[in-house]
């Protein structure tokens, strides 16, 4: 079966930086589009960040826009979620995605990984 991975979530200050990472296991992550998500208590899901599978980047966010990168290593099968000056408001499971198709507009995914807590508290 199919699984994406996510790791590297956790407790940070506000005003901190994380870095997660979301891992393939049994498929190549090349080509693929790869989104990150979050979802806080009580609120629905949404997106943050897309990276497609040619590597172009796609902001769903304005609130992390400057704050928040995606970028891919193709190699270690890896895509990164680098986040940058965290808020309380940031608090939330992040899930990472997989778009075969490799476009970052569709938001129908075909692979969802299971999530990883940030909490962001001083």
């Amino acid at each position: 079966q199919l699984q994406l991975v996510e790791s590297g979530g956790g407790l940070v200050q506000p005003g901190g930086s994380l870095r997660l990472s979301c891992a393939a296991s049994r498929f190549t992550l090349d080509g693929y589009a790869i989104g990150w998500f979050r979802q806080a208590p009580g609120k629905e899901r949404e997106g943050v960040l897309c990276i497609s599978g040619s590597g172009g980047s796609t902001n769903y966010l304005d609130s992390v826009k400057g704050r928040f990168t995606i970028s891919r290593d193709n190699a270690k099968n890896t895509v990164y979620l680098q986040m940058n000056s965290l808020k309380p408001e940031d608090t939330a499971v992040y899930y990472c995605a997989a778009d075969s198709t490799g476009v970052c507009y569709r938001f129908e995914y075909d692979y969802w990984g299971r999530g990883t807590q940030v909490t962001v508290s001083s």
